[in-house]
C-alpha cells in the first residue's frame, strides 16, 4: 500500500469515527451510558464540561485539517500521469453526472444528492432521538405547566440542537484556503452552494426554535424570560440578538438581492462576526466545542487573508476592450503556481476599502511565469467605477489581492475532447484553460484534448473577449498547433457592423512603485506545510492555554460545579484564546516568511507603452485585412461567427463522437441548466458535464 493510500485510509477512518459520534450523540445509549463514563474521564479540572466534546468532536477534524496539509504537500510534489486519471474518472463518472437540475438548487450531481439525502437523514434521526429521549424524562419547568406545553418546549429546544449540527459544517465551504475541501476534490468557489444550503436549513431550524420558545413563554405567561441573561445557563437575550442578526443576513442573501444590490448583501453579511459571538454566547462552551473546527479553520483563513491583503499588488497594465471589459495584468513571482479556472479577489481602496470582488484568472502560470491576469466585465457599480478610473489616465492604481484560489489539478486535460460552452463574461475561465492547453501543446509527444469553444455574445463588440486568448507579453503562443475550433454567436445583431465604426483595443501601462510588490505565494513554496504548522500549533496552544486558565483560574472559583462562575464567561475565554492563539501562530509564520517574500518582490520591470492594436472584433469585420502575426491569423481562421443566432446546444453536443468528452459550461444559469440536462439525458454516455459558476 502506497503512502498516499495510507493517508487516505487514515482520513476515512477518522472522519467516519467523527460521523459516528454525531449519529450516536442524540441516542439514549449515548446519554445514559456513554456520557457518564466519558465525563468522568474527560471533563477534568483542566477542561471542565468541555473535555468530552473537545476530544470527540473538535480534535478529529482538526487532526484531518493538519494532516491533510502534509498529504496535499506530498501530492503536490508528485507528477501523476493523466492516463491513470482517465481510468479513475471513468470508473466514478456516473457519480458526477447531473441528477437534478432545478433553479433554486442549481445543478446537483448524483454524489451531491446522495450526501444531501444522508445529511437530511442525520438531521431527522437526531431530532427524532432527541425528542424520544426527552419525552421519556419530561422536566416541568413551571408549577401548573401542562404536559403538552412541556413537550412543545422540548421540541423547540431540540430544533435548536439540530440546527447546531448544520453549524458544524457551515464554515467549511467558505474557508478559501481550506486543507479539507481539496481532500474531496472541492474548491471554495464550487462549495459556496453548500454554504447556502446549510445556511437556509439552519435558519429554518433556528427560526422554528426561536418562534417556538416565544410561543411557549407566551402561553405559560413567562414573557419576562425574553430579557433574561442567566449566570448559570444559556442567555436568552444573546439568542434573540443572534436571531435578529441572522434574519437580516438571511433576507439580504436572496439571489435577487445578491445580483441586483450586491452592496446590501455584502455589508449585511459582515454581521456574521457579531452573529457568531452572540450565537456562541447563547449555546455555551460545551456546544461551542461541537462546532469549533469549522470556526477555528475559518478564522485562521480569514486572518491569513487579512495579512496578505495588507500588501499592495504591482499592477503592470490594463487592456481596455471595445466591449467595455478590461484585463488587468499584475506582476507575480515565478514560484506562484495556480491552475486554470482559479480566481483572485481584488480590493481597490479608491473605490471601496471594504469591498472584495472575485475575478477569473485568464493567464496560465506555465505560459506567463511572471505575470497574472484577470478579466473584469463592466456590470455592477464597482466594476464600472474601476473601468472609469482606469480610463481616466491614472499612472498608478492601488490594488490589494487575496488568492489565487482554485483547483489543485488541471483535471480537464484527461479528456479526449473539450467542449467549452459560455455566455457573455462566462468565457473568462475558458481563456485560462485554452492558454494552458496552448502551452502543453508545445511539448513534444504530448497529447492534448481537442477544443471546441461555443460562445454566445449579445453584440459583436463582445468578440473582443477572444483577444484575451493571446497573452499580452511576448510569450510564444502558437495556436496553429492546437486543435481549436471557435463557434461565436451574436444574438442581437443581424449582420456585421460597418468597419469604420470599429474601436481599437487600448493597453494602458502603469508606472512601477516601490511600495507595490509582485503577487506571491503568501506562505511560500511549501504553503501547505506552513498552513499545517499554523493549524497544529495554534490548536495545541489553544488546548494548553484553555487547560491552564480553567485549572488555575476558573476551577478555584467554580470547582467544576458550573454554578458559581458565570456561564457566559466560559465561552468568552474560549473565543479570546482561539483568536489569540491563531493571531500568535499566524503572525509568527508571517514574520518568518516576510523576508523571503520581500526578496522576491525587489525586481521591477520597466515596460514601454506600445501603440494601440485592433481587437479580433475588428478582424471579423474586415476579413481581408492582412494580419501581422501568426497567432492572430490562426485565431481568426479558427473562428466562425454566426449573426442573429443562438447555439443549438443539443446538436453540437450530440455531434461530438469522441469517447471521452468533457463539457464545461459557464454563463447564465438558464444556459448552464440546459447543458446539464443534455449531458444527463443518458442519450450520449461520452459527455461528462461540469458547471463553473461564480454566482454568490
Amino acid at each position: 500500500m502506497s503512502s498516499m493510500a495510507v493517508f487516505r485510509l487514515i482520513f476515512l477512518v477518522v472522519f467516519l469515527g467523527w460521523l459516528v459520534v454525531w449519529i450516536m450523540l442524540p441516542t439514549k445509549l449515548y446519554k445514559n451510558t456513554w456520557t457518564p463514563k466519558l465525563n468522568s474521564k474527560l471533563n477534568s479540572t483542566y477542561f471542565s464540561g468541555q473535555g468530552t466534546n473537545l476530544l470527540l468532536l473538535s480534535c478529529p477534524m482538526m487532526f484531518i485539517a493538519a494532516l491533510g496539509c502534509i498529504y496535499l504537500h506530498a501530492k503536490k510534489q508528485q507528477r501523476s500521469s493523466y492516463s491513470k486519471s482517465v481510468v479513475t474518472s471513468n470508473r466514478l463518472s456516473f457519480l458526477r453526472r447531473p441528477a437534478l437540475v432545478m433553479a433554486p438548487l442549481g445543478t446537483v450531481t448524483a454524489m451531491e444528492l446522495a450526501f444531501a439525502a444522508m445529511f437530511i437523514a442525520l438531521l431527522i434521526w437526531s431530532l427524532g432521538n432527541y425528542v424520544y429521549v426527552s419525552f421519556g424524562h419530561l422536566h416541568i419547568h413551571k408549577q401548573g405547566e401542562k404536559v403538552w406545553q412541556t413537550k412543545f418546549r422540548t421540541v423547540s429546544l431540540r430544533l435548536g440542537y439540530v440546527g447546531n449540527i448544520c453549524w458544524a459544517f457551515l464554515f467549511f465551504p467558505v474557508t478559501r484556503g481550506s486543507s479539507i475541501l481539496p481532500l474531496v476534490g472541492l474548491t471554495s468557489e464550487s462549495s459556496i452552494k453548500y454554504h447556502i444550503w446549510l445556511g437556509h436549513l439552519s435558519m429554518i431550524l433556528f427560526a422554528a426554535h426561536t418562534v417556538g420558545f416565544v410561543m411557549y413563554w407566551a402561553v405559560t405567561h413567562q414573557m419576562a424570560q425574553m430579557l433574561e441573561w442567566s449566570r448559570t445557563w444559556v442567555s436568552n437575550v444573546a439568542g434573540e440578538i443572534a436571531a435578529v442578526l441572522a434574519l437580516a443576513m438571511w433576507v439580504t442573501s436572496s439571489y435577487r438581492i445578491r445580483r441586483k444590490m450586491f452592496e446590501v448583501f455584502f455589508y449585511t453579511h459582515q454581521l456574521y462576526i457579531l452573529y457568531i459571538v452572540f450565537y456562541v454566547l447563547h449555546v455555551g462552551a460545551a456546544y461551542f466545542c461541537m462546532i469549533l473546527p469549522g470556526i477555528f479553520l475559518f478564522v485562521i483563513d480569514r486572518y491569513m487573508r487579512f495579512l496578505q491583503s495588507q500588501r499592495r499588488a504591482r499592477l503592470d497594465s490594463a487592456r481596455l476592450l471595445p466591449c467595455g471589459s478590461v484585463e488587468l495584468t499584475f506582476s507575480k513571482s515565478p514560484g506562484l503556481c495556480y491552475n486554470p479556472t482559479s480566481i483572485l479577489f481584488l480590493n481597490v481602496p479608491s473605490i471601496s476599502k471594504l469591498q472584495w470582488h472575485p475575478f477569473t484568472i485568464t493567464s496560465s502560470c506555465k505560459m506567463d511565469q511572471d505575470k497574472l491576469s484577470v478579466a473584469v466585465k463592466r456590470l455592477g457599480n464597482w466594476s464600472q467605477k474601476l473601468c472609469q478610473e482606469i480610463s481616466s489616465s491614472v499612472d498608478r492604481l492601488e490594488v490589494s489581492v487575496e488568492g489565487p484560489y482554485g483547483p489543485n489539478s488541471s483535471h480537464f486535460l484527461r479528456h479526449e475532447q473539450l467542449v467549452l460552452v459560455s455566455g457573455g463574461s462566462g468565457i473568462a475561465p475558458f481563456i485560462s484553460i485554452i492558454r494552458e492547453i496552448m502551452f502543453e501543446s508545445t511539448k513534444p509527444n504530448y497529447q492534448v484534448p481537442r477544443v471546441l469553444l461555443v460562445c454566445a455574445f449579445k453584440n459583436s463588440a463582445d468578440l473582443a473577449m477572444l483577444d484575451l486568448l493571446l497573452p499580452i507579453n511576448d510569450t510564444p503562443a502558437n495556436i496553429s498547433q492546437l486543435q481549436l475550433q471557435i463557434e461565436a454567436y451574436i444574438t442581437r445583431e443581424e449582420e456585421q457592423p460597418i468597419a469604420d465604426n470599429q474601436k481599437l483595443l487600448q493597453t494602458i501601462w502603469f508606472k512601477p512603485n516601490q511600495l507595490d510588490s509582485p503577487i506571491c505565494a503568501f506562505l511560500g513554496q511549501n504553503n501547505w506545510l506552513w498552513l499545517g504548522a499554523i493549524i497544529a500549533s495554534s490548536f495545541i496552544m489553544f488546548l494548553l492555554l484553555l487547560g491552564i486558565v480553567t485549572r488555575y483560574y476558573i476551577y478555584p472559583i467554580d470547582h467544576n460545579t458550573e454554578e458559581i462562575y458565570h456561564f457566559s464567561f466560559f465561552v468568552l475565554w474560549d473565543m479570546f484564546l482561539l483568536c489569540a492563539c491563531i493571531f500568535l501562530a499566524s503572525s509568527a509564520v508571517f514574520l518568518f516568511l516576510k523576508k523571503e517574500n520581500a526578496t522576491e518582490g525587489k525586481q521591477i520591470q520597466n515596460l514601454e507603452v506600445p501603440t494601440p492594436t485592433p481587437s479580433p472584433g475588428s478582424w471579423f469585420r474586415n476579413a481581408d485585412r492582412e494580419l501581422e502575426s501568426l497567432p492572430h491569423r490562426s485565431l481568426v481562421q479558427a473562428t466562425k461567427v454566426h449573426f442573429c443566432a443562438r447555439p443549438d446546444l443539443k446538436r453540437i453536443l450530440f455531434d461530438c463522437k469522441a469517447s471521452d468528452v468533457g463539457v464545461l459550461a459557464c454563463g447564465p444559469r438558464k444556459m448552464r441548466h440546459e447543458v446539464a440536462k443534455i449531458c444527463s439525458s443518458g442519450i450520449a454516455d461520452n459527455l461528462h458535464f461540469e458547471s463553473i459558476s461564480f454566482n454568490w
